[in-house]
């Protein structure tokens, strides 16, 4: 029991020094992600810096830390479902923080549980603690992946909604501008949050709103969006908008809820072999029992 007390204290005063020494090194600034911000047609800080810089919690403040420190950078397709998430940068590396320190605990706390019964103290809790640590690290990006169907799928569905208040206030005789404002205005989901942001940044550079709508529909890998601002923009030359859009939206419905059907199928056909098995095991069952008995006679 002493012993693995002692082992136990060894690997956490260990794993605090390493942790400490990792946030106390140095790190070398990156020319090449400078000059690509630098010939990027996207606003500067965008994402990192704001991301980075409005962290009100520890835990966020750590996780941007951890962020600068780490060698494994974000994916754009990480970044765009952390935008339809509404998640930040320093709340997701938070979360691998978090999940690190349980992977790396919770062998060990097995460890001391198993010595304590046995009488015998192991070595392969430290082993395991580090391979729970480095397991841990990935699993936010597992349950990112996971929940980035549903996410794109909710902000289909919550730019249709859109459309149709957008569709709305022109009907009020609203303006094609005014429209996107008031209908963005109308929620605080996600997609409305970052389509208010697109405007108001259009807005403040005295610009036309339909290209800050078509980046934003890039990054959140929306065409629908585009579809929007191309009807939108229509407006200036004296178009009727109330009709077109009424049309496209009941066609980007109709095609999202045939995208939803197919998905439906599939997943219901993904489930046909979990029925199955049962079937399979009952019959191995009495197949089993028949094969015995002409084996046995022979």
């Amino acid at each position: 029991m002493t012993t693995s007390i002692i082992l136990l204290a060894g690997m956490l005063v260990m794993t605090g020094v390493v942790a400490l020494a990792v946030a106390l090194l140095p790190s070398a600034p990156q020319l090449r992600p400078a000059l690509a911000r630098i010939g990027s047609t996207d606003p500067v800080g965008r994402d990192d810096s704001v991301v980075l810089t409005e962290t009100g919690s520890r835990s966020e403040r750590l996780g941007a830390v951890v962020y600068r420190r780490t060698p494994i950078p974000l994916s754009e397709r990480q970044r765009q479902q952390l935008r339809l998430q509404d998640k930040s940068i320093a709340e997701f590396y938070a979360d691998k923080v978090v999940m690190m320190i349980v992977g790396a605990i919770m062998p060990m706390i097995i460890g001391v549980a198993w010595g304590w019964m046995t009488g015998r103290p192991t070595w392969w809790p430290a082993g395991l603690g580090l391979l729970g640590a480095g397991v841990g690290f990935f699993v936010p990006d597992l349950l990112l992946r996971r929940a980035g169907t549903v996410a794109q799928t909710r902000a289909v569905e919550s730019l249709l909604v859109f459309i149709d208040l957008v569709t709305l206030e022109r009907l009020a005789n609203a303006s094609a501008t005014q429209a996107l404002h008031s209908a963005a205005a109308l929620s605080d989901v996600p997609l409305f949050a970052h389509i208010r942001s697109a405007l108001d940044r259009a807005r403040l550079e005295q610009q036309s709103p339909y290209a800050e709508l078509r980046r934003l529909a890039h990054q959140l890998e929306l065409p629908e969006l585009v579809d929007l601002a191309d009807v939108m923009q229509l407006d200036e030359s004296g178009a009727a908008l109330s009709g077109t859009l009424r049309a496209r939206v009941k066609e980007l419905r109709n095609a999202h809820l045939t995208n939803e059907q197919i998905a439906a199928g599939a997943a219901a056909e993904g489930m046909t072999i979990f029925m199955t098995i049962p079937a399979l095991i009952f019959g191995m069952i009495f197949l089993g029992a028949a094969m015995l008995t002409l084996l046995l006679g022979a």
